[in-house]
């Protein structure tokens, strides 16, 4: 059953990913937004200071980890609600 479990979950996993990671682009804008009062800045951006340019991209990671991390646990959860097994 494990092994059933696993199979299936593994295309929702994908796409719970997917997901995760659109969630997590759009808190990452709106949250810089609201704290810098402008638009995140890319790495390239040449009229950015090495800390700003730093501080998004730590920014990024972090909440792309966070939203990552709680989507895959639900949908963990959610597997097993539905068929018994955790996936791995």
């Amino acid at each position: 059953m494990a092994s059933m479990t696993n199979l299936l979950y593994k295309p929702v996993g994908a796409l719970l990913g997917f997901g995760a990671s659109l969630v997590a682009g759009m808190l990452f804008k709106q949250v810089w937004r609201i704290a810098r009062q402008n638009e995140a800045p890319n790495a390239t951006d040449e009229e950015r200071r090495w800390g700003e340019i730093l501080a998004a991209a730590a920014l990024q990671g972090a909440s792309f980890a966070v939203v990552k991390a709680a989507v895959d646990r639900a949908g963990a959860q959610g597997m097993r609600r539905v068929t018994g097994a955790w996936p791995s």
